[in-house]
């Protein structure tokens, strides 16, 4: 399991193609992997900001029926963005 957060995942897809929901995912998919790639954070300190950010939540009641996951997904990037200091918390 360690080695699968060691490194970025390719595009999430089934046998249809890219799974997303909203295009909006798929952009929070597409900055967080541009990110990473310029250097801003490596993909452990991802993973851990987004496992904390999903713990949290179920901590909070969220359900976790898969519709939540890249609401967490995102405010796992803002915040994590917001502590390297490329941007100021929204």
């Amino acid at each position: 399991m360690k080695e699968a957060l060691a490194a970025p995942p390719g595009e999430p897809r089934d046998e249809s193609g890219p799974v997303f929901r909203e295009p909006w995912e798929a952009q929070a998919f597409a900055m967080t992997l541009a990110l990473h790639e310029r250097g801003l954070f490596t993909w452990p300190e991802w993973a851990a900001a987004l496992a904390a950010e999903i713990s949290a939540a179920q901590t909070s009641g969220d359900p976790d029926l898969g519709d939540t996951y890249y609401r967490h997904w995102l405010a796992a990037l803002e915040k994590l963005v917001a502590e390297k200091g490329a941007s100021s918390p929204g």
